[in-house]
């Protein structure tokens, strides 16, 4: 039996050297770029490659060892997008691999775009074509690097890997789960996406809850100029005040109530907006 299994690293000797390197294993024959290779290999010699299938189906072996496997993860950078079939990922050979679009979520603005990395490993569909599947929440957890409490507050940087109704999840840098629930940022991040946050609770799993906002006085000023461009947007008035329905504000301006009320309060007292009973009027010149 064949110990050549596409998406495994093996060790194969070298049995020919002419136009390219023709590698074994005692049974079956499989070849080598030559330009994929640093150093001369001679004849009678082992050396550890990659397996995939080429487009036309041939098995074919790279000295490039990709991080991800059929039983490790590696991070992979999105570098197509196809909306009926999923996107494709470089694993760092000269085949991208295919994410099927069943293992992407179901609303497609959350969807990697060009440049951003997902966190895969491979696996053989039925068809015998080599795929990649992102990291599923049971493989995190089992893999979990407990965050210490001394990291509330501080600054974070991860990369999404699940988006649900409930929220945003995250594998930080240093291999920390985060989640960002949806009243903590102000639009919904894809998956693959790179984000900083602030980290404002770590959990009793050792998990971490992360924060996309910026602090309040940092996000008054952001906020009040979003403010005042949505106001000269529309004439110079807006049927939203302090009074306004939360939900509303939020649907709007992706911003909560409080803030909303801040930002208000802030052009207000620079004397660039008044309020009406049920309107906000912009005042300066």
């Amino acid at each position: 039996m064949s110990l050549l299994q596409i998406g495994t690293t093996i060790s194969l000797k070298v049995v020919n050297t002419n136009e390219e390197y023709i590698l074994s294993d005692g049974k079956e024959k499989v070849s080598l770029p030559k330009e994929e290779v640093t150093e001369d290999l001679e004849t009678g010699q082992w050396t550890e490659v990659f397996l995939f299938l080429e487009k036309d189906g041939s098995l074919s072996a790279t000295k490039h060892i990709p991080d991800a496997s059929l039983d490790t993860y590696g991070w992979s950078e999105v570098v197509e997008v196809i909306n009926d079939l999923g996107v494709f990922v470089d694993i760092g050979i000269r085949k991208e691999i295919l994410v099927s679009k069943d293992d992407l979520p179901l609303l497609q603005t959350v969807w990697p775009k060009e440049g951003d990395s997902l966190f895969v490993s491979l696996e053989v569909d039925k068809k015998g074509k080599l795929l990649a599947k992102p990291i599923t929440e049971g493989d995190v957890q089992q893999d979990l690097v407990r965050a210490p409490d001394s990291l509330i507050k501080n600054q974070i940087t991860g990369r999404i890997y699940r988006a649900t109704k409930s929220g945003s999840f995250m594998l930080t840098e240093e291999g920390y789960r985060g989640f960002i629930h949806p009243n903590e940022r102000k639009q919904e991040p894809r998956v693959g996406e790179t984000v900083n946050g602030r980290v404002i609770d770590v959990k009793e799993d050792g998990t971490i809850n992360v924060s996309l906002l910026p602090l309040k006085q940092e996000g008054m000023h952001e906020d009040a100029e979003m403010i005042l461009a949505y106001l000269q947007q529309h004439g110079g008035e807006m049927d939203f005040t302090d009074k306004s329905d939360p939900e509303a504000i939020r649907s709007t301006f992706q911003i909560s109530k409080a803030a909303f009320k801040r930002a208000l309060g802030k052009l207000m007292k620079e004397k660039k907006i008044s309020q009406t009973n049920d309107k906000t009027i912009l005042t300066e010149e």
